[in-house]
């Protein structure tokens, strides 16, 4: 990649037919923590009224120490839903409803909710796009904030995000939404890994077969909004599936390995999936990592075949295996194995990942990430997990941009790329 092509910005129109041939600080006061569950809880606001969010904004009320007091979103209809959904939620827990002056909408909603004086914390899920600008925008404001992966779509949006994180570090909790590294059964094998059970890691695996998701048509809606709805189907605003979606099992690698690749080989097509939408229906991808350990990664979304999500570890004692369902276990010399064979996620694959509904290993995940991040704003021990955020981001671009380009890519490439994508789209119209 050349220095021009790569400082380029890229925009909504352009890449989709590149495509086609080939994306004041505060501390919680002590009063906040004392007294009945209507007034002692941080006050928290979600940024995202989706089925993610709603599932972030849930666990964490469900902590016993936050409660939602405010919206944000594009759109007056998921903000109806969600306040509906979250008044009925709250008053069995003695919370009052959310009061329509906390309800913000529109292109400005992320300055309001972020600059409201009611507000404590902010669980960003809006489309990935968005979250640098967001994020900035509640650090600036001196809010703790939660969120979501992936922290950015782009390699610019990543420098804006490490600007945040040194805004708000020791002053604020800058929390990102990968779980896995708070699920008990993973965090007890990475634990024996790194204390050496698998002796010198030699090679691994990881992959992330699932189906399309099925977005509603939004047949009244303009072509902006409808796409900005729908973003899952756009490569721009989610960063494609292994951006948006296989980067958890990514960002698991870089936890086993404790290093980030730092070249990539990849290969990607829209094969598969139905003719709407932009993204991939499958990467396949051979990751370099320090130390001459390599990685293969394959994922699908396509079809309605089944959910298998899971990596593997080889080495000179032994290997190792975990899954979203099924066994969490290492073989060897130091065998050990996480409470015998899980069973399989209940209400299908749909339910399973978008809607933030985990069973069987990961069902401690959200509630202890929560939990954690709670604890972090009330003890004063802020976390700054914006580094790992853009070092897993920065692992799934490269293995994106070699798939588009058909060349390998180095870590240190996609990182001082400057590459920025643009949407394209006048966010004025949604004021």
């Amino acid at each position: 990649m050349s220095a021009d092509s790569s400082k380029k910005k890229v925009g909504r129109r352009e890449f989709m037919g590149t495509a086609a041939a080939a994306a004041g600080f505060m501390i919680v006061a002590p009063q906040l923590v004392r007294g009945t569950a209507a007034n002692s809880a941080i006050r928290v606001g979600l940024l995202g009224c989706g089925g993610r969010g709603g599932a972030d904004a849930t666990y964490t009320v469900n902590t016993g120490k936050a409660r939602l007091v405010a919206l944000g979103d594009l759109f007056q209809d998921k903000l109806d839903k969600a306040k509906a959904h979250f008044d009925k939620f709250q008053q069995a827990k003695g919370i009052p409803p959310i009061e329509r002056r906390l309800m913000f909408r529109g292109t400005n909603a992320y300055q309001e909710i972020s600059n409201s004086k009611d507000v404590d914390a902010v669980i960003i899920t809006t489309p990935p796009y968005f979250h640098p600008l967001h994020l900035a925008e509640v650090v600036t404001a001196g809010k703790h904030v939660y969120c979501e992966k992936p922290v950015s779509v782009d390699p610019a949006g990543c420098v804006s995000v490490l600007d945040s994180a040194r805004r708000a570090e020791g002053r604020l909790s800058l929390e990102i939404g990968f779980q896995l590294r708070n699920a008990p059964p993973y965090v007890e094998q990475v634990k024996r890994i790194h204390a050496g059970a698998l002796g010198d890691i030699v090679s691994g695996e990881g992959h992330y077969y699932a189906t399309w998701p099925k977005l509603p048509a939004w047949p009244n809606a303009t072509a902006d909004e409808r796409y900005i709805r729908n973003w899952y189907y756009s490569r721009i605003l989610s960063g494609d599936i292994i951006v948006e979606q296989n980067i958890h099992i990514i960002d698991v690698c870089n936890w086993v390995l404790q290093a980030h690749p730092i070249m990539a080989s990849a290969s990607e097509s829209h094969k598969g999936r139905p003719e709407k939408g932009e993204v991939a229906g499958h990467y396949t991808v051979v990751f370099k990592y320090p130390n001459g350990i390599s990685l293969t990664f394959g994922s699908t979304q396509i079809g309605n075949n089944p959910w298998e999500v899971g990596w593997q570890f080889f080495g000179t004692k032994g290997s190792s295996e975990a899954h979203y369902s099924g066994p969490v276990a290492i073989y060897g010399e130091n065998a050990w194995k996480w409470g015998g064979n899980q069973p399989a996620a209940k209400g299908g694959s749909q339910a399973f990942s978008t809607a933030g509904v985990f069973e069987d290993n990961l069902a401690q995940a959200d509630p202890d990430k929560k939990m954690s991040f709670v604890d972090s704003i009330l003890s004063g021990k802020f976390h700054n997990q914006a580094a790992q955020g853009v070092e897993s981001a920065l692992s799934c671009m490269m293995a994106r941009h070699s798939a588009y380009t058909g060349r390998e890519v180095s870590y240190e490439t996609m990182q001082t790329s400057g590459e920025r994508w643009d949407a394209d789209i006048d966010m004025s119209q949604f004021s």
